[in-house]
């Protein structure tokens, strides 16, 4: 259980070329005029990464992008970070620096204010005290969000995304079936948390595993699992959640079975989730609303005499969520999203069944729309016992 092989990779990793990263600001840029926004500042994390390329996590130090509707973009950062800022810029840009006893924000105003800019998107996933402190330094000019500009773009992937996807998802679906058959009596999910972790490591993901939930018998029935160790029993059910990322895009692959021989319960639920799971996948279409794929679902658990809506026993949370460069991204299957499908855009498929008191079944795989419907990124779970065939 503590050795884990390496595996070679049976693909070389995608990688996003500088023409790629060109189209996404001349995409943005489109979005912008569209919105009559005249800059937009793209914070460390995700979104900056997106456009540019520069991997960088949030702190209180800030990094940013300034992207005009013209021009060079303008990177903002620390003056001693600027050897490892040029290193990871994808783009053509021109960079601002500021010392540690200046006002970053100050800096950004001063960029903003020289270009003439009226209106500005701030980026919808930095934290709040910069954008305040940009609202500040920006007096006198109107200040909104960038989401009309960043989530449009991101949504529809592109076939270098799809590959880096497919990528992380068939390594994350190598680890499931490995911790499936690394199963017996008496393991925690303590010691399966780490056998799952190694594995992703072994297999090629960036940095091992991003998350790993993994619930025994009755702690399945918790969406997120509880505190505490468990010890795996015969007839328990497994549930096992875990992703990883491979050049920052993610996977997030679930799989429940029984370990040992399952009640007529455990297998008739099964079931039941797993042609939720398929009839959400059957729902999709380009035009079709994200809340029409979670209906799809929640519809068949409703005829089976589950919910209606959230209640339990039946589908306590959303059928499933878009993925990319965030593990959780818009658009969502949920109720009220009344975003229409278009190819590129991937998501989650998990209608989760919930039984209160007694165990829960989750199958989750990952789809992209297409022009002929949706295709899976993975392999559904063949059964409550052989999950993998």
């Amino acid at each position: 259980m503590d050795d884990v092989s390496p595996v070679p990779a049976n693909h070389e990793h995608t990688a996003i070329g500088r023409e790629e990263y060109r189209q996404r600001i001349a995409q943005a840029r489109r979005y912008m005029q569209e919105a009559a926004l005249d800059a937009c500042v793209i914070h460390a994390g995700a979104n900056l990464r997106y456009f540019s390329g520069v991997a960088w996590g949030p702190t209180e130090r800030l990094v940013a992008m300034v992207l005009f509707s013209d021009g060079l973009p303008v990177i903002v950062c620390p003056e001693f970070e600027v050897g490892s800022l040029r290193d990871a810029i994808r783009i053509d840009a021109d960079l601002c620096t500021w010392q540690e006893h200046e006002n970053p924000a100050e800096s950004v105003a001063a960029i903003i204010r020289d270009k003439g800019c009226g209106r500005i998107g701030a980026d919808p996933l930095a934290p709040w005290f910069m954008v305040e402190a940009m609202q500040r330094a920006l007096a006198g000019i109107q200040v909104g969000s960038a989401a009309v500009v960043t989530e449009p773009c991101r949504m529809r992937k592109s076939a270098a995304e799809l590959a880096l996807l497919q990528q992380a998802m068939e390594i994350t679906l190598q680890v499931q079936q490995r911790a499936f058959e690394s199963l017996r009596p008496g393991i925690t999910t303590g010691q399966l948390r780490t056998f799952v972790d190694r594995t992703h490591r072994a297999l090629g993901a960036d940095g091992g595993s991003t998350f790993c939930a993994i619930q025994f018998g009755a702690a399945t029935a918790y969406p997120h699992g509880i505190a505490g160790e468990q010890s795996l029993r015969a007839g328990d059910l497994v549930l096992i959640d875990t992703g990883c990322q491979v050049q920052g895009y993610h996977s997030d692959i679930t799989r429940t079975y029984v370990f040992g021989d399952p009640t007529d319960e455990q297998r008739a639920t099964w079931q039941l989730e797993r042609d939720a799971q398929q009839a959400a996948f059957d729902a999709v279409r380009v035009g079709a609303t994200c809340e029409s794929i979670d209906h799809a679902a929640r519809s068949l658990l409703v005829r089976a005499g589950l919910g209606p809506d959230y209640r339990l026993p039946g589908l306590p949370h959303r059928t499933g969520h878009g993925i990319g460069l965030a593990i959780h991204e818009p658009a969502y299957l949920v109720p009220g999203d009344r975003t229409y499908l278009r190819t590129g855009m991937c998501f989650s498929n998990e209608p989760m069944i919930v039984i209160p008191g007694r165990f829960g079944i989750r199958l989750e795989d990952h789809f992209h729309v297409t022009e002929a419907g949706a295709a899976w990124f993975t392999a559904p779970s063949e059964s409550i016992t052989h999950p993998f065939g």
